[in-house]
């Protein structure tokens, strides 16, 4: 995995870290989720491209 696809999934694991602990301290939020997803997706289509 090239070093932008491995900094953007440390990130997105970060960010799940943060919105899990945000969820649980100050109850859900549909939108950080939702941004949350956005950046998996976009996560997911940079390892895709950088390995095909």
């Amino acid at each position: 995995m090239p070093g932008t696809a491995k900094a953007l999934t440390v990130c997105t694991v970060a960010a799940l870290v943060v919105v899990t602990a945000y969820t649980v301290t100050l109850g859900g939020s549909g939108w950080l989720w939702f941004a949350w997803i956005v950046l998996v997706l976009i996560t997911v289509g940079a390892v895709a491209t950088k390995e095909s």
